[in-house]
């Protein structure tokens, strides 16, 4: 009985996966599934990491940042105390071989496939970081644990390759609108961030997730993420191209900070010594900023709200401006982890204050509204350091409420993102992936061509000759027209060259020439775990039709053909492009 059971329940499990599959309606509420959870993770994680702000620097209705100052200089210790405890639990996973996989990785290589550890350790990671002050922002446990979540549903139900990779990036942009109320700005930075693509088949579970995260933040009470703007104004030509120039600025200022993060980073792996203890260094170097200006803690987000209603003065703004970019490099680099997202907002809002402040200073009667310049440099930096300029454009509509703001808001996005593109080329998780050696410029999916293998693409029934024969033996050994190339093999089955079967059969040939004499590509090769831009890459260097495979040892174990190979990946990439927009 119990037998007949669990067969009834395993039938029923196998239907409704199949019932997934196939229907888009079932992929919906699955999404929406996916966003609830998000929004509870997210609202979870926010309040523990307010809890111990509280708890460590004895808060009671403010934001850590937005303290005016430090009055009691020992609760700073909770820097290093979060290094310290970041230290401990990195210990406790040194047997791991391997970096864990962020939702954007997992969308690009792995086809949104995330092992749920994964998800555990990065949150934890960002929650005792920004628990204990660091400059980094919580985004990245919002967006691991929502894509995380729908990773795990994903798996559970066996979705293909297509739907895995909407459901994470549908989870991920869920947790970040979460995290705003903005249900908006989360579905697109579903698309741009994590998907990597607008299409009509992600948009109604993208959009399901993102209204059902953002249900959750309402129903538990929490005010949504609002920013006073001013209603009265009229924007001209002239307010456009400043506001063009301000997103210029920022794309610099973005530039500059994810490359300086990458300096410090270098600088503080040099220190051999102290290379396991870099979050205690880092929380002791992160003191004397917190000292200076309690707006160089956490992401920044009461910093920037207190800027807004009480703007400070220029000289102000400035020293707050570097020792911000300062404590971010320093959290980040000295192994704090989180993002630049949340505090990108912030110093953007600073970038934009400084901008307007400097223009009014000017004898030109050119003044632009302080809060309408910190909304514009929030969003254009942002697009810098994260992109997706309209994930930004979104969210300041979604928190101002104001529509006549998002013209300007949308052009120094564009300008920003698209000067960042052409100069840079990264985002900062992108930077950061590169800077690790991989090959990822964007969410968009790319595992296919790195398990398109010459491995897989090589034939073995090629024609093999020993090195050591001669012209006259190749060709009793190899009648013409039977093949157009062997490959010469040594004793061993080393790999000698490849030789063309007319050229060994060339008349003014002395019969007795060593036949390895007219190899060629003796030095060019592919590995079995070779992937198809390599490949095609190798042909296009050796100008050839045909590369020998080679395993660990030089033997020869398969032969790929030019035309093989890119017609494979021409298959591959028209197969991704009908996933992509929901084509069976």
């Amino acid at each position: 009985m119990r037998r007949l059971g669990t067969q009834t329940l395993r039938s029923f499990v196998i239907r409704q996966r199949q019932r997934l599959r196939e229907s888009e309606i079932a992929f919906i509420l699955l999404a929406l599934a996916a966003g609830l959870a998000a929004g509870s993770v997210t609202n979870l994680l926010g309040y523990a990491a307010h809890a111990m702000q509280r708890l460590f620097y004895g808060l009671s209705s403010n934001r850590l940042s937005a303290l005016g100052e430090i009055h009691h200089p020992w609760r700073l210790l909770a820097l290093p105390l979060g290094g310290l405890g970041l230290v401990m639990f990195n210990r406790l996973l040194r047997k791991r071989q391997r970096a864990p996989i962020d939702v954007v990785e997992a969308n690009a290589l792995h086809s949104g496939r995330i092992p749920f550890l994964d998800n555990l350790v990065i949150s934890a990671q960002t929650l005792i970081s920004n628990g204990a002050g660091a400059s980094v922002g919580l985004e990245a446990a919002y967006a691991q644990m929502g894509g995380g979540i729908a990773s795990q549903l994903g798996k559970w139900f066996k979705l293909r390759r297509a739907d895995m990779r909407t459901l994470v990036g549908a989870g991920a942009g869920a947790a970040v609108g979460a995290a705003f109320g903005a249900p908006l700005a989360g579905a697109f930075y579903a698309f741009e961030i994590v998907i990597g693509a607008y299409t009509p088949a992600s948009v109604a579970p993208v959009v399901a997730a993102a209204l059902g995260a953002a249900f959750v933040t309402r129903l538990l009470g929490i005010e949504p993420y609002l920013i006073a703007s001013s209603a009265d104004r009229v924007l001209g030509v002239g307010d456009y191209a400043l506001y063009i120039v301000l997103g210029l600025i920022c794309a610099l200022v973005g530039i500059g900070l994810m490359r300086l993060v990458t300096f410090a980073e270098g600088q503080a792996q040099r220190m051999k010594r102290l290379v396991r203890w870099k979050p205690v260094v880092g929380g002791l170097l992160l003191m004397p900023l917190a000292m200076i200006s309690p707006q160089t803690l956490s992401s920044g987000h009461g910093a920037m709200h207190l800027n807004l209603a009480l703007p400070p003065a220029l000289h102000v703004l400035l020293i707050v401006l570097v020792l911000k970019i300062a404590a971010s490099a320093i959290s980040i680099s000295f192994g704090f982890r989180g993002g630049l997202f949340f505090a990108s907002l912030f110093l953007g809002s600073l970038v934009g204050l400084i901008y307007a402040t400097g223009l009014a200073m000017l004898p030109f009667g050119v003044a632009l509204d302080l809060n309408d310049a910190a909304l514009v440099g929030m969003s254009a930096l942002a697009v810098t350091v994260v992109g997706g300029p309209m994930t930004l454009a979104m969210l300041m509509l979604e928190t101002t409420h104001d529509f006549a703001l998002m013209g300007v808001v949308l052009a120094a996005s564009l300008v920003s993102g698209t000067f960042t593109r052409e100069t840079f080329g990264y985002s900062f998780s992108t930077w950061r992936l590169h800077v690790r050696g991989s090959i990822i410029r964007s969410p968009r999916d790319i595992g296919w061509m790195l398990s398109l293998t010459a491995g897989r693409l090589m034939r073995k029934d090629w024609t093999s000759v020993s090195a050591d024969a001669s012209v006259q033996e190749f060709r009793n050994s190899i009648p013409l027209g039977s093949t157009a190339k062997a490959v010469l093999v040594d004793s061993q089955g080393h790999y000698a060259g490849v030789v063309a079967t007319a050229k060994a059969y060339d008349p003014q040939l002395d019969p007795d020439t060593p036949v390895a004499a007219l190899a060629v590509l003796t030095t060019n090769v592919l590995t079995p775990t070779t992937d198809i831009r390599a490949t095609l890459k190798a042909f296009d260097l050796a100008a050839a039709d045909e590369l020998a495979v080679v395993d660990g040892v030089g033997r020869v174990v398969g032969v790929v053909t030019e035309r093989h190979a890119r017609r494979r990946y021409f298959e591959e990439i028209e197969a991704s492009q009908r996933a992509l927009f929901g084509e069976s």
